[in-house]
């Protein structure tokens, strides 16, 4: 069946605010070379597609800027080359763009199959945080076997993910989230304690819980002034990963603790590695971890849906920090 001429899908009309967001109608994208096109019937919602309509965070050169960087759907194309892929199968799939829409183009090594249990919603939540947190964490024995985790940021969707993989791999894991419910829900998910932070300071929560060593690998979303308490908190030769910057990027820092801890301050981004690289990191999922999401050992959080015309009320949920898990577009 040829594909539509057009599709609707979700422009940034000018960067500022959730309103910049508007429905309109582009060509349907067409497969280059090791590229197949998806019917997209969900695309999850993710921080880098709020600063992206912000105008703070580009999409890489050749990208679409579409925003939309993880959907879920039926192959409906697939490009002029011998594939494993095939048209009508379901997949989800790592995008460096273009997700709301009603068609995207993945690279076919950035695709993986909907794991057993799932719905086609819960799969589109699931690339972007875990090719991040399984990157970040695991990937390279950044956390290696019996060492302590923090998270800040516990109910996001990195969060909730983090908690459910280092948990599932015997790890002590802390959060830090902004109430008592989320920090409740963290619990559930396997947390061995969630910190309030607007009630208690982690710092000496984590102290305590660690008998004064602290912990091993901290995960942070926050940054602001939660980098000089991550390495007051760190554990001698500890690892600190800064993913986002929520309380700003730019900090003055004492670093006689990180010379006298040895330790390691490091950051990440995924959307502008090489496809190399991020096809390493679907293949190490598709070995490790999907057995585990086969087995509903652990599972993506969907907090809410929107349809696709409703994607600036998406984003307004993602602003306020109010969900926990993913946020999730619906396409029919």
């Amino acid at each position: 069946m040829p594909l539509p001429n057009d599709m609707k899908c979700i422009e940034i009309s000018t960067p500022g605010t959730a309103d910049a967001l508007r429905v309109v109608q582009r060509p349907t994208p067409q497969p280059a070379d090791n590229e197949l096109v998806i019917k997209v019937s969900a695309a999850g919602v993710n921080r880098p597609d709020v600063l992206q309509r912000q105008g703070l965070y580009p999409p890489p050169s050749g990208a679409s800027d579409i925003p939309g960087l993880e959907v879920a759907g039926e192959i409906v194309s697939v490009g002029n080359h011998e594939s494993r892929w095939q048209v009508g199968q379901k997949i989800c799939a790592l995008l460096s763009g273009g997700g709301y829409a009603e068609y995207a183009v993945a690279h076919e090594d950035l695709c993986l199959p909907i794991p057993t249990p799932y719905t086609l919603i819960q799969a589109a939540a699931i690339p972007e945080t875990f090719f991040t947190v399984w990157n970040n964490l695991f990937l390279h024995d950044t956390l290696k076997p019996g060492e302590t985790l923090l998270i800040h940021g516990g109910s996001s969707g990195i969060g909730t993910t983090a908690i459910q993989l280092a948990n599932s791999l015997d790890h002590r894991v802390f959060v830090t989230a902004g109430n008592d419910e989320k920090c409740r829900q963290c619990v559930q998910l396997g947390a061995e304690s969630a910190i309030n932070y607007h009630d208690q300071d982690f710092v000496s929560e984590i102290k305590t819980l660690t008998g004064g060593n602290g912990v091993d690998v901290i995960l942070d979303i926050v940054g602001g002034d939660y980098v000089q308490r991550n390495i007051k908190v760190a554990a001698f030769r500890g690892r600190i990963i800064s993913l986002a910057f929520l309380k700003g990027a730019k900090v003055e820092l004492d670093l006689m603790p990180v010379m006298l801890k040895q330790l390691t301050l490091t950051g990440s981004t995924l959307r502008a590695r090489p496809v190399s690289e991020k096809a390493a990191i679907a293949r190490s999922l598709l070995d490790k971890v999907w057995p585990l999401l086969d087995n509903g050992i652990i599972a993506p959080v969907i907090s809410t849906t929107f349809p696709l015309a409703q994607a600036a009320d998406a984003h307004r949920l993602m602003e306020s920090s109010e969900h926990i898990g993913k946020i999730v577009l619906t396409l029919n």
